[in-house]
Protein backbone atom coordinates (compact mmCIF):
# COMPACT_ATOMS: atom_id res chain seq x y z
CA UNK A 1 0.00 0.00 0.00
CA UNK A 2 3.20 2.54 0.88
CA UNK A 3 4.64 1.47 -2.54
CA UNK A 4 1.23 2.38 -4.33
CA UNK A 5 0.29 5.76 -2.06
CA UNK A 6 4.44 6.89 -3.27
CA UNK A 7 3.80 6.17 -6.88
CA UNK A 8 0.09 8.17 -7.06
CA UNK A 9 2.06 11.04 -5.08
CA UNK A 10 5.01 10.76 -7.66
CA UNK A 11 2.61 11.13 -10.09
CA UNK A 12 0.75 13.76 -8.72
CA UNK A 13 3.32 16.30 -8.66
CA UNK A 14 5.05 15.89 -11.90
CA UNK A 15 2.00 17.11 -13.24
CA UNK A 16 2.51 20.30 -15.17
CA UNK A 17 0.10 23.57 -14.27
CA UNK A 18 -2.64 23.96 -16.27
CA UNK A 19 -2.41 26.90 -18.50
CA UNK A 20 -5.07 29.80 -18.09
CA UNK A 21 -5.72 33.45 -19.25
CA UNK A 22 -3.47 35.26 -17.77
CA UNK A 23 -4.03 38.47 -15.45
CA UNK A 24 -2.75 41.45 -16.85
CA UNK A 25 -2.97 45.80 -15.66
CA UNK A 26 -5.86 46.87 -16.33
CA UNK A 27 -8.31 43.43 -15.39
CA UNK A 28 -11.68 43.78 -13.57
CA UNK A 29 -10.73 40.93 -11.35
CA UNK A 30 -8.90 43.34 -8.75
CA UNK A 31 -11.26 44.44 -5.88
CA UNK A 32 -9.80 48.04 -4.97
CA UNK A 33 -11.97 48.01 -1.56
CA UNK A 34 -9.51 45.82 -0.14
CA UNK A 35 -6.30 48.57 -0.87
CA UNK A 36 -4.30 48.61 2.72
CA UNK A 37 -2.42 51.76 2.61
CA UNK A 38 0.25 52.30 5.76
CA UNK A 39 4.02 50.82 6.82
CA UNK A 40 4.12 47.05 7.53
CA UNK A 41 7.03 45.43 9.62
CA UNK A 42 7.69 41.62 9.17
CA UNK A 43 10.92 39.68 10.79
CA UNK A 44 12.52 37.78 8.37
CA UNK A 45 13.67 34.25 9.30
CA UNK A 46 16.03 31.38 7.44
CA UNK A 47 15.63 27.78 8.60
CA UNK A 48 18.92 27.24 10.15
CA UNK A 49 20.47 24.24 11.94
CA UNK A 50 16.68 23.01 13.01
CA UNK A 51 15.45 26.39 14.11
CA UNK A 52 13.85 29.45 12.56
CA UNK A 53 16.61 32.02 13.14
CA UNK A 54 16.31 35.82 12.19
CA UNK A 55 18.22 37.91 10.10
CA UNK A 56 16.69 41.11 8.55
CA UNK A 57 13.87 43.85 9.08
CA UNK A 58 11.78 43.82 6.21
CA UNK A 59 9.84 46.85 5.57
CA UNK A 60 6.91 47.17 3.59
CA UNK A 61 5.22 51.14 3.18
CA UNK A 62 2.48 51.07 0.78
CA UNK A 63 0.86 54.39 -1.08
CA UNK A 64 -2.01 55.05 -2.99
CA UNK A 65 -3.09 58.05 -3.41
CA UNK A 66 -3.98 60.01 -6.80
CA UNK A 67 -2.71 58.46 -9.97
CA UNK A 68 -0.01 56.40 -8.52
CA UNK A 69 0.14 53.03 -5.87
CA UNK A 70 3.82 52.99 -4.54
CA UNK A 71 5.22 50.17 -3.04
CA UNK A 72 8.55 50.89 -0.87
CA UNK A 73 10.27 48.46 0.56
CA UNK A 74 13.15 47.52 2.54
CA UNK A 75 15.15 44.93 3.86
CA UNK A 76 17.66 45.80 6.67
CA UNK A 77 20.02 42.80 8.16
CA UNK A 78 20.30 42.66 11.56
CA UNK A 79 23.72 43.24 13.26
CA UNK A 80 24.63 44.88 10.01
CA UNK A 81 24.60 48.48 8.46
CA UNK A 82 23.67 46.62 4.60
CA UNK A 83 20.45 47.49 3.64
CA UNK A 84 18.28 46.37 0.23
CA UNK A 85 15.71 49.30 -0.98
CA UNK A 86 13.46 48.78 -3.51
CA UNK A 87 10.36 51.06 -5.44
CA UNK A 88 7.99 50.14 -7.51
CA UNK A 89 5.59 52.98 -8.80
CA UNK A 90 2.45 51.62 -10.64
CA UNK A 91 -0.46 53.19 -12.09
CA UNK A 92 -3.41 53.46 -9.49
CA UNK A 93 -6.18 52.54 -11.97
CA UNK A 94 -4.91 49.66 -13.74
CA UNK A 95 -1.42 48.72 -11.77
CA UNK A 96 0.24 48.89 -15.15
CA UNK A 97 3.62 49.81 -13.70
CA UNK A 98 5.68 53.31 -14.26
CA UNK A 99 8.97 52.83 -12.44
CA UNK A 100 11.24 50.39 -10.53
CA UNK A 101 14.50 50.93 -8.75
CA UNK A 102 16.59 48.69 -6.78
CA UNK A 103 19.47 48.99 -4.18
CA UNK A 104 21.68 47.29 -2.38
CA UNK A 105 25.62 46.27 -1.95
CA UNK A 106 26.10 44.01 -5.14
CA UNK A 107 23.47 46.05 -7.47
CA UNK A 108 21.55 48.73 -8.47
CA UNK A 109 18.84 49.70 -11.24
CA UNK A 110 16.27 51.78 -12.44
CA UNK A 111 13.57 51.55 -15.02
CA UNK A 112 10.69 53.06 -16.55
CA UNK A 113 7.98 51.48 -18.37
CA UNK A 114 6.57 53.05 -21.45
CA UNK A 115 6.63 51.27 -24.91
CA UNK A 116 9.64 49.80 -24.04
CA UNK A 117 11.36 48.87 -20.75
CA UNK A 118 14.24 51.32 -20.73
CA UNK A 119 17.16 52.22 -18.18
CA UNK A 120 20.39 50.61 -16.23
CA UNK A 121 21.72 47.89 -14.58
CA UNK A 122 24.74 48.12 -12.89
CA UNK A 123 26.44 45.34 -11.54
CA UNK A 124 28.72 46.51 -8.81
CA UNK A 125 30.65 43.04 -8.21
CA UNK A 126 32.00 42.96 -11.81
CA UNK A 127 31.70 47.05 -11.81
CA UNK A 128 29.82 46.23 -15.18
CA UNK A 129 26.76 48.83 -16.32
CA UNK A 130 24.39 48.13 -19.23
CA UNK A 131 21.57 49.85 -20.72
CA UNK A 132 18.51 48.39 -20.54
CA UNK A 133 15.79 48.18 -23.68
CA UNK A 134 13.58 45.96 -23.73
CA UNK A 135 11.11 45.50 -25.47
CA UNK A 136 9.10 43.01 -23.35
CA UNK A 137 6.41 42.14 -25.94
CA UNK A 138 3.11 42.16 -23.49
CA UNK A 139 1.44 43.97 -20.62
CA UNK A 140 2.68 43.14 -17.08
CA UNK A 141 3.06 43.70 -13.16
CA UNK A 142 5.81 44.31 -11.36
CA UNK A 143 7.38 41.51 -9.68
CA UNK A 144 7.90 43.71 -6.42
CA UNK A 145 4.22 44.67 -6.60
CA UNK A 146 2.08 41.63 -7.76
CA UNK A 147 2.44 40.12 -4.22
CA UNK A 148 0.33 43.10 -2.60
CA UNK A 149 -2.34 42.80 -5.16
CA UNK A 150 -3.25 39.12 -4.17
CA UNK A 151 -5.16 40.17 -1.70
CA UNK A 152 -7.42 42.22 -3.78
CA UNK A 153 -8.43 39.37 -5.94
CA UNK A 154 -12.01 37.79 -5.14
CA UNK A 155 -10.08 34.76 -3.31
CA UNK A 156 -11.98 31.55 -2.59
CA UNK A 157 -11.09 27.89 -1.98
CA UNK A 158 -10.24 26.10 -5.33
CA UNK A 159 -9.32 29.85 -6.32
CA UNK A 160 -6.95 29.60 -9.94
CA UNK A 161 -5.24 32.24 -11.52
CA UNK A 162 -1.91 33.30 -13.58
CA UNK A 163 -0.33 37.06 -13.22
CA UNK A 164 2.32 38.34 -16.13
CA UNK A 165 4.92 39.78 -14.02
CA UNK A 166 8.26 41.34 -15.44
CA UNK A 167 11.41 40.50 -12.89
CA UNK A 168 14.54 42.34 -15.27
CA UNK A 169 17.51 39.63 -15.06
CA UNK A 170 20.64 40.81 -16.86
CA UNK A 171 21.03 38.37 -20.41
CA UNK A 172 17.62 36.92 -20.05
CA UNK A 173 15.79 36.88 -23.45
CA UNK A 174 12.67 36.87 -22.33
CA UNK A 175 11.60 39.01 -18.57
CA UNK A 176 8.13 38.04 -18.62
CA UNK A 177 7.40 35.14 -16.46
CA UNK A 178 3.92 33.87 -14.65
CA UNK A 179 3.23 34.01 -11.34
CA UNK A 180 0.50 31.53 -10.51
CA UNK A 181 -1.78 30.76 -8.14
CA UNK A 182 -1.84 27.24 -7.77
CA UNK A 183 -4.00 26.61 -4.88
CA UNK A 184 -6.15 29.01 -2.09
CA UNK A 185 -7.86 27.37 0.70
CA UNK A 186 -8.69 28.01 3.91
CA UNK A 187 -6.72 28.15 7.07
CA UNK A 188 -6.21 29.68 10.48
CA UNK A 189 -3.19 32.07 11.19
CA UNK A 190 -2.43 32.41 15.18
CA UNK A 191 -0.83 35.71 16.29
CA UNK A 192 0.80 36.07 20.14
CA UNK A 193 -0.65 39.56 20.17
CA UNK A 194 -4.31 39.49 19.03
CA UNK A 195 -4.69 35.61 18.49
CA UNK A 196 -7.07 33.65 15.99
CA UNK A 197 -7.51 35.29 12.18
CA UNK A 198 -9.25 33.19 9.71
CA UNK A 199 -6.95 33.46 6.51
CA UNK A 200 -6.83 32.05 3.05
CA UNK A 201 -3.60 30.47 2.15
CA UNK A 202 -2.28 31.46 -0.82
CA UNK A 203 -0.03 29.32 -2.71
CA UNK A 204 1.98 30.67 -5.57
CA UNK A 205 4.95 29.36 -8.08
CA UNK A 206 7.06 32.49 -9.74
CA UNK A 207 8.11 30.95 -12.80
CA UNK A 208 11.21 33.91 -13.01
CA UNK A 209 13.26 31.99 -9.88
CA UNK A 210 11.04 28.71 -9.87
CA UNK A 211 10.17 29.61 -5.97
CA UNK A 212 7.40 28.96 -4.06
CA UNK A 213 5.53 31.16 -1.70
CA UNK A 214 2.78 30.39 0.79
CA UNK A 215 0.76 33.94 1.31
CA UNK A 216 -1.81 33.81 4.13
CA UNK A 217 -4.07 36.55 3.68
CA UNK A 218 -6.55 38.02 6.02
CA UNK A 219 -10.15 37.40 5.47
CA UNK A 220 -11.25 40.48 7.34
CA UNK A 221 -8.86 42.78 5.80
CA UNK A 222 -6.47 41.45 3.77
CA UNK A 223 -3.35 42.20 5.76
CA UNK A 224 -0.47 39.52 5.02
CA UNK A 225 0.04 37.73 8.11
CA UNK A 226 2.73 35.09 7.48
CA UNK A 227 4.61 34.20 4.03
CA UNK A 228 6.78 31.24 3.90
CA UNK A 229 9.22 30.63 0.83
CA UNK A 230 10.65 27.35 -0.64
CA UNK A 231 14.01 28.88 -2.76
CA UNK A 232 15.95 25.29 -3.56
CA UNK A 233 16.84 23.89 -0.79
CA UNK A 234 16.19 27.12 1.39
CA UNK A 235 13.17 27.51 3.56
CA UNK A 236 12.45 31.16 4.66
CA UNK A 237 9.52 32.81 6.45
CA UNK A 238 8.24 36.09 7.31
CA UNK A 239 6.33 37.28 10.21
CA UNK A 240 4.02 39.99 10.67
CA UNK A 241 5.56 42.16 13.43
CA UNK A 242 1.93 44.15 13.98
CA UNK A 243 3.41 47.41 14.31
CA UNK A 244 -0.09 49.21 14.56
CA UNK A 245 -1.02 47.01 17.36
CA UNK A 246 -2.44 49.27 20.00
CA UNK A 247 -4.73 47.95 22.66
CA UNK A 248 -4.73 50.94 25.04
CA UNK A 249 -7.32 53.24 26.06
CA UNK A 250 -4.93 55.67 28.18
CA UNK A 251 -2.89 58.05 26.55
CA UNK A 252 0.81 58.34 26.63
CA UNK A 253 2.93 61.59 27.26
CA UNK A 254 6.80 60.72 26.61
CA UNK A 255 7.85 64.42 27.32
CA UNK A 256 6.44 64.37 30.44
CA UNK A 257 7.07 60.55 31.66
CA UNK A 258 10.81 61.32 30.89
CA UNK A 259 10.55 64.28 33.22
CA UNK A 260 9.01 61.97 36.33
CA UNK A 261 12.36 59.56 35.71
CA UNK A 262 14.90 62.40 35.06
CA UNK A 263 14.08 65.66 36.58
CA UNK A 264 13.80 65.29 40.07
CA UNK A 265 16.04 65.02 42.75
CA UNK A 266 14.54 62.27 44.80
CA UNK A 267 16.19 58.87 45.57
CA UNK A 268 14.55 54.84 45.97
CA UNK A 269 17.63 53.04 47.35
CA UNK A 270 16.90 49.31 48.31
CA UNK A 271 17.66 46.05 48.76
CA UNK A 272 16.57 42.59 46.60
CA UNK A 273 16.24 39.54 48.21
CA UNK A 274 14.35 36.05 48.79
CA UNK A 275 13.28 34.98 51.85
CA UNK A 276 13.98 31.16 51.69
CA UNK A 277 12.27 29.15 53.60
CA UNK A 278 14.22 25.99 53.51
CA UNK A 279 12.90 23.50 55.89
CA UNK A 280 10.17 20.67 54.49
CA UNK A 281 7.87 18.34 56.20
CA UNK A 282 8.09 18.49 59.88
CA UNK A 283 9.64 21.46 59.92
CA UNK A 284 7.47 23.27 57.55
CA UNK A 285 7.35 26.69 58.98
CA UNK A 286 9.89 26.60 61.60
CA UNK A 287 11.87 29.82 60.15
CA UNK A 288 14.12 29.84 63.69
CA UNK A 289 16.25 26.81 61.84
CA UNK A 290 16.91 28.71 58.55
CA UNK A 291 20.62 28.73 58.09
CA UNK A 292 20.54 31.18 54.87
CA UNK A 293 17.46 33.04 55.12
CA UNK A 294 18.30 35.79 52.87
CA UNK A 295 18.86 35.15 49.28
CA UNK A 296 20.54 38.38 48.24
CA UNK A 297 20.26 39.39 44.06
CA UNK A 298 23.90 38.55 42.76
CA UNK A 299 25.31 41.51 41.84
CA UNK A 300 24.82 43.44 38.21
CA UNK A 301 21.07 41.66 38.25
CA UNK A 302 18.97 44.19 36.99
CA UNK A 303 16.38 46.40 38.51
CA UNK A 304 13.49 48.31 36.27
CA UNK A 305 11.47 50.98 37.41
CA UNK A 306 8.90 52.14 35.51
CA UNK A 307 6.58 55.28 35.81
CA UNK A 308 3.29 54.21 37.36
CA UNK A 309 1.33 56.17 35.08
CA UNK A 310 -2.31 55.46 34.11
CA UNK A 311 -0.81 54.11 30.71
CA UNK A 312 1.44 51.49 32.65
CA UNK A 313 -0.87 50.51 35.24
CA UNK A 314 -2.87 49.92 32.08
CA UNK A 315 -0.38 47.94 29.98
CA UNK A 316 0.32 45.48 33.29
CA UNK A 317 -3.38 44.94 33.73
CA UNK A 318 -3.11 44.03 29.89
CA UNK A 319 -0.36 41.67 30.91
CA UNK A 320 -1.94 39.80 32.91
CA UNK A 321 -4.37 39.30 31.04
CA UNK A 322 -3.09 37.81 28.05
CA UNK A 323 -0.66 35.85 30.27
CA UNK A 324 -3.60 33.53 30.65
CA UNK A 325 -3.86 32.90 27.33
CA UNK A 326 0.09 32.65 26.75
CA UNK A 327 0.60 36.03 25.32
CA UNK A 328 2.27 39.30 26.18
CA UNK A 329 1.96 43.02 25.13
CA UNK A 330 4.53 44.72 23.75
CA UNK A 331 5.40 48.71 24.96
CA UNK A 332 5.67 51.23 22.20
CA UNK A 333 9.22 52.13 21.39
CA UNK A 334 8.49 55.59 23.10
CA UNK A 335 7.40 54.06 26.14
CA UNK A 336 9.54 51.49 26.59
CA UNK A 337 12.48 54.43 26.48
CA UNK A 338 11.01 56.00 29.32
CA UNK A 339 11.30 52.61 31.75
CA UNK A 340 14.88 53.21 34.10
CA UNK A 341 17.45 50.63 34.71
CA UNK A 342 19.64 50.15 37.18
CA UNK A 343 21.93 46.96 38.83
CA UNK A 344 22.50 45.32 42.32
CA UNK A 345 26.22 46.90 42.75
CA UNK A 346 27.44 44.44 46.07
CA UNK A 347 26.98 41.52 47.23
CA UNK A 348 23.95 42.13 49.73
CA UNK A 349 21.29 42.85 46.76
CA UNK A 350 21.56 46.28 46.82
CA UNK A 351 20.70 49.27 44.33
CA UNK A 352 19.90 52.82 43.98
CA UNK A 353 17.47 55.11 41.50
CA UNK A 354 17.94 59.01 41.35
CA UNK A 355 17.06 62.08 40.02
CA UNK A 356 13.01 61.49 40.01
CA UNK A 357 10.23 63.54 40.67
CA UNK A 358 7.11 62.57 42.82
CA UNK A 359 4.77 59.97 42.06
CA UNK A 360 4.30 56.06 42.15
CA UNK A 361 7.00 53.44 40.60
CA UNK A 362 6.70 49.69 40.03
CA UNK A 363 9.86 48.32 40.49
CA UNK A 364 10.33 45.09 39.33
CA UNK A 365 13.29 41.91 38.82
CA UNK A 366 13.69 38.90 38.69
CA UNK A 367 17.36 36.50 39.60
CA UNK A 368 17.80 33.11 40.53
CA UNK A 369 19.65 31.26 43.49
CA UNK A 370 19.95 27.89 45.28
CA UNK A 371 17.39 26.74 47.17
CA UNK A 372 18.38 24.92 50.19
CA UNK A 373 16.02 22.69 51.44
CA UNK A 374 15.70 20.25 54.91
CA UNK A 375 13.37 17.68 54.53
CA UNK A 376 12.74 15.67 57.92
CA UNK A 377 11.33 12.06 56.86
CA UNK A 378 9.97 8.93 59.03
CA UNK A 379 12.89 5.92 59.06
CA UNK A 380 11.51 3.76 61.50
CA UNK A 381 9.45 2.95 64.73
CA UNK A 382 10.27 2.36 67.93
CA UNK A 383 7.99 0.61 70.68
CA UNK A 384 8.99 1.25 74.27
CA UNK A 385 7.89 -1.20 77.10
CA UNK A 386 8.38 -0.78 81.14
CA UNK A 387 8.70 -3.65 82.69
CA UNK A 388 6.81 -5.83 80.49
CA UNK A 389 4.32 -3.27 79.67
CA UNK A 390 3.82 -1.36 76.35
CA UNK A 391 3.89 2.00 76.82
CA UNK A 392 3.75 3.75 73.70
CA UNK A 393 5.63 3.93 70.02
CA UNK A 394 7.54 6.26 68.90
CA UNK A 395 8.97 7.88 65.15
CA UNK A 396 12.64 7.33 64.56
CA UNK A 397 13.13 10.38 61.95
CA UNK A 398 16.31 11.72 60.07
CA UNK A 399 16.41 15.09 58.22
CA UNK A 400 17.82 15.19 54.67
CA UNK A 401 19.33 18.64 52.72
CA UNK A 402 18.92 18.92 49.57
CA UNK A 403 19.75 21.69 46.79
CA UNK A 404 18.08 22.95 44.12
CA UNK A 405 17.91 25.78 41.74
CA UNK A 406 15.09 28.38 42.38
CA UNK A 407 14.03 31.85 40.78
CA UNK A 408 12.67 34.94 42.33
CA UNK A 409 10.25 37.42 40.22
CA UNK A 410 9.59 40.19 42.32
CA UNK A 411 7.56 43.72 41.70
CA UNK A 412 6.24 46.52 44.24
CA UNK A 413 5.25 49.58 44.04
CA UNK A 414 6.72 52.38 45.72
CA UNK A 415 5.59 55.87 46.12
CA UNK A 416 7.87 59.41 46.67
CA UNK A 417 5.86 62.09 48.32
CA UNK A 418 7.58 65.00 47.55
CA UNK A 419 10.87 66.29 45.87
CA UNK A 420 14.08 65.38 47.43
CA UNK A 421 13.48 62.59 50.12
CA UNK A 422 15.12 59.07 49.55
CA UNK A 423 13.10 56.14 49.77
CA UNK A 424 14.21 52.56 51.23
CA UNK A 425 12.66 49.73 50.13
CA UNK A 426 12.90 46.12 50.18
CA UNK A 427 12.10 43.81 47.53
CA UNK A 428 11.39 40.77 49.38
CA UNK A 429 9.67 37.73 48.40
CA UNK A 430 9.31 34.65 51.17
CA UNK A 431 9.37 31.33 49.20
Amino acid sequence: MKIIFAFILLHLLSQPVVAQHALSPGATDFEKKWMRNGLTEMGYYVWNEGKWTEICAFTIDIRSAGKTFSVYTQLKFLHSSELWSDTSVSDAGTFKPLYRSSFSKDKEYALRFGQEVSGYYYDKKNKRKEVVHDAAGRSFFDINTYPYLLGLLPLSSGYQKDLAVYDYKPGNTGNVKLARIRQVKNNVYVSQLTGEHKVWQVSVLEESTNDQYEYYIDKEDRRIWKIEIRSGNQQLLLLNKEIDFNPFTKPFNKEETLQLVTGGNAVISGRAFARDNENEGLLKGMAILNVNKKQYAQKGTTILLIPYTPFFKEWVKLNEASRKKGRSIPLPMEAAACIKVATVYDEKGNFEFVNLMPGDYLLYTEFGYVHTSHRTEVVGYTDTYINGMFQGTSANTEVNTYATNAAASIKKVVTISKNGETVSVKLKKTL
